[in-house]
Parts: structure tokens; C-alpha cells; sequence
């Protein structure tokens, strides 16, 4: 007798989209938590070699220039390669900058020069960190998904970069210099293994890979001028840059006028003004955790509209009063604000956005976005110098106001309902024109 064949059957692959949220969840708290030392490491070790205000904060700005010089290059870079590989190589970078220092350290060699030159490669590798996380999650997360994941990345982002991280970075430099660049180099390192537990695909779809004959492409500069005409070309994406734009130089603003503020004309003692910074912080950690329900409540549309109105408040409570507790408030609603926009703002942007492009769009999105927040700031000290703070904290008030219209009628109500039903779906982008 011939022994029947039993048919095959097909397991369906389970959707690995919580198991990859949770590894860029632990990979970003934990990249987070050591920017977060070196935020506040870099410039407390460079107390120690200079007494100079404007030499000290160099410190800082040496951090965010690669932005401007680097991003748009990043971005196609990202477009191009292995997005994981890419975040392996930042981290490699971090380790090696961050355990140079500390060999200078112990070597009793290190100088402002040296830190310096670190700080541009650290900016650098992340431009690189940044860009390639961006681009990587909407191909390794479904679109339905994607809020959750967004939620969970922005709420640790906020927790360890704004909280654990300065705190623990003060504590350890108070320990030791040595010691709060080890521990640094060492979480760099711990977290890059992680990586290691993605599944699914980590390059742009059409990207070629090792051992791929290679179709001839545009040239970089060509793919920057691609991304930039892209994102010029869609109006939602557009507009959500601008008023980013437009909100960040309020953050520049507050950031630039508060310290000298708030320890003088509302007498906050030095050691109380990292409270009232912390009240931002506390406010994005709020947003993260309730953006999914505001938006079951409220609608998407309305909560990012609300941002404008919650960062305006930021400026306008200190213009309006010096009392701490009403200046705090204010810092809450901003960061309140900040938190709902973000994650919004990336579920939007990954579900408008091809894959292809994602790694020129982030980078394009962040040079706008990042780069006004020091000419807010810079501008907010010259309006400040001329007219006085509480001057300067209105007109940057009134500023938050002019993206008002724009808002409401690009991301209009039928706009809203499209992109929800898209979202829900798990639509995929449009692929953009050659």
C-alpha cells in the first residue's frame, strides 16, 4: 500500500515587530543614558582646565556642528548601506573617542584641544546614530505598530538623556574623570551588542548589498538635491518642518535666556535651576506616555496642533511672571508639548515616507529642526541685549503664532482622516519619483 503524502503546512512567520521595538527600546535608553554622562561629563572636565565661559560652551557646540556640516551627507549615506552596520560603526566610533580620553586622562595629557577635536567626532557619530535609528524602524516595525514603538523610543530618549543620564554623569565626574569616561565607553560598547537580536531587513529597499553588482546611481550631491526637492514637494512634510523649525528656536530661545533669568531677576538658586530645567524633561516624559490616549481622545490632528499653542506657553509664562512655580509650569507644557509632537510627528513622517528616502528626509528634517535652535537662541540674546528678557520671551511668543494658518490648512481634516486610515492599514509609502 502506498503511504498517503501528508501535505506541507505553512507556518506563518509571527511579526517580529515587539521583539525589535524592545531592541531599539533597551539600544536607545541605554545610547541615551551615556549621552547623557558626556553631556555633562565634557564640559565639567573642561572646568578643570579653564575658567573661560565661552571656551567651557565650545564644549557643547562642538557636539551639535556636524549637523550642520554633515547631515545632508549622512543622509544618503543612510539611503545607501546596512543601517544596522551603521549603528555599529557610530558606537565603535564612541567607544574609541570616549576611550581615547579617558587614556588622556589617566595620562594626565588631556586639553581643551583634544576635547574639541573629540567633541566634532562624537557630533559626527551622531549624525550617523540618529539618522540610521530613524530609517530603520519603519522597516523593521510594522505601521501599525509604529505609534507604540515611537512612544516607548521618545519616552527613553527623554528619561535617559534629560534625567539619568546628567544626574549620573555629575556623580561619576564627582567620582572620578576616569571614571565617568569608563563607564561611558563601556555602556557604548555593551549596547551596540544588542543590534545583534534585529530581525528583518536593514537596508533601504533597491540598496545594493556586499557581492550585488551595483547599477549605476545620482551622484551624492544629486541624492542630496533628491531629498531636498522631495521634501519640498510634500506639503505635510513641509509644513510639520517649518513649525518645528519655528517651536525648536523657542527651545533655543528659552535654553539661551533662562540660566542668566532665572539665577537673577527670579533669584533661583543654581542647584534649584536644574529642577526648573528638569520640568521640561518631566513634561516629554508625560507626552511619550500619553500620546496614545490623547489621540483616541482628542484626534492626532488636534494634539499637534496643541504643540504650538504648549511651547508658545513656554516663552510666555516667564514673559508673563517671575514666580519659579509659574516658569516651571510653562518648562512642563513645552516639554508636554515636545513629547506628543515627536512621536506624532515620526509615525507621520514613516508612514508618508518611502523607505528609499528615509535616511535624506531625517537628515533633512533634523538640519532644519536641529540648526534653529542656536539661532533662536542667538537671536533671542540679541533681543534680550536690546530690549530686556522679558521682551525677548514675547516676541518669541508671537513667533509660535505664525504657524497657526499654515498648519491648520495643509493638515487639514481630510488630510487627518487619509493619513489615519493609512496608519491604521499599515499603508506603504508612495515610492518617490526618480
Amino acid at each position: 500500500m502506498t503511504k498517503p503524502v501528508q501535505a506541507e503546512v505553512v507556518v506563518p512567520s509571527a511579526d517580529p515587530s515587539a521583539r525589535n521595538t524592545a531592541v531599539l527600546v533597551v539600544f536607545t535608553a541605554a545610547t541615551n543614558l551615556a549621552d547623557g554622562v558626556l553631556k555633562v561629563a565634557l564640559p565639567l572636565i573642561a572646568t578643570s582646565l579653564t575658567t573661560s565661559p565661552a571656551l567651557i560652551s565650545g564644549v557643547l557646540t562642538t557636539l551639535m556642528l556636524p549637523w550642520l556640516f554633515t547631515a545632508l551627507h549622512v543622509g544618503v549615506l543612510v539611503d545607501r548601506a546596512d543601517r544596522r552596520k551603521l549603528l555599529w560603526l557610530a558606537n565603535a566610533v564612541r567607544v574609541a573617542v570616549v576611550g581615547g580620553f579617558l587614556v588622556a586622562v589617566l595620562a594626565g595629557a588631556l586639553n581643551l584641544a583634544m576635547i574639541y577635536t573629540g567633541g566634532v567626532i562624537l557630533g559626527v557619530a551622531e549624525v550617523i546614530a540618529l539618522t540610521s535609528a530613524a530609517a530603520l524602524l519603519p522597516s523593521v516595525v510594522s505601521g501599525p505598530k509604529r505609534e507604540r514603538a515611537n512612544s516607548w523610543l521618545t519616552g527613553s530618549e527623554t528619561v535617559c538623556n534629560e534625567f539619568i543620564g546628567p544626574f549620573l554623569g555629575g556623580l561619576l565626574v564627582a567620582a572620578g574623570a576616569g571614571i565617568a569616561l569608563g563607564a561611558t565607553a563601556i555602556t557604548y560598547a555593551i549596547t551596540a551588542a544588542t543590534l545583534i537580536f534585529l530581525v528583518g531587513r536593514f537596508r533601504a529597499a533597491g540598496a545594493s548589498g556586499p557581492g550585488d553588482v551595483e547599477a549605476a546611481r545620482p551622484a551624492i550631491h544629486a541624492q542630496i538635491a533628491e531629498g531636498l526637492r522631495y521634501l519640498w514637494e510634500q506639503r505635510v512634510l513641509r509644513v510639520m518642518t517649518l513649525l518645528v523649525a519655528v517651536l525648536n528656536a523657542l527651545w533655543g530661545a528659552w535654553l539661551a535666556l533662562m540660566p542668566l533669568y532665572a539665577t537673577t531677576a527670579m533669584g533661583v538658586s543654581t542647584a534649584a535651576y536644574g529642577l526648573l530645567v528638569g520640568a521640561l524633561g518631566v513634561g516629554g516624559t508625560c507626552g511619550a506616555v500619553l500620546v496614545a490616549p490623547a489621540n483616541r481622545l482628542f484626534g492626532r490632528r488636534r494634539v499637534m496642533f496643541a504643540n504650538i499653542f504648549l511651547t508658545g506657553a513656554m516663552v510666555a509664562f516667564p514673559a508673563l511672571s517671575t514666580n519659579v512655580g509659574v516658569v516651571a509650569v510653562g518648562a512642563f507644557l513645552g516639554g508636554l508639548g515636545g513629547g506628543l509632537w515627536v512621536v506624532n510627528a515620526r509615525t507621520v513622517s514613516q508612514t508618508l515616507v518611502d523607505e528609499s528616502m528615509m535616511g535624506r528626509y531625517s537628515a533633512v528634517a533634523r538640519l532644519f529642526g536641529w540648526g534653529s535652535v542656536p539661532l533662536g537662541g542667538f537671536g533671542a540674546g540679541l533681543l534680550a541685549e536690546w530690549a530686556g528678557v522679558r521682551i525677548a520671551f514675547a516676541v518669541f511668543t508671537l513667533l509660535a503664532l505664525t504657524v497657526v494658518v499654515p498648519f491648520l490648512r495643509v493638515y487639514s481634516r481630510p488630510v487627518a482622516a487619509a493619513m489615519e486610515t493609512r496608519i491604521s492599514t499599515g499603508a506603504e509609502p508612495a515610492t518617490p519619483r526618480a
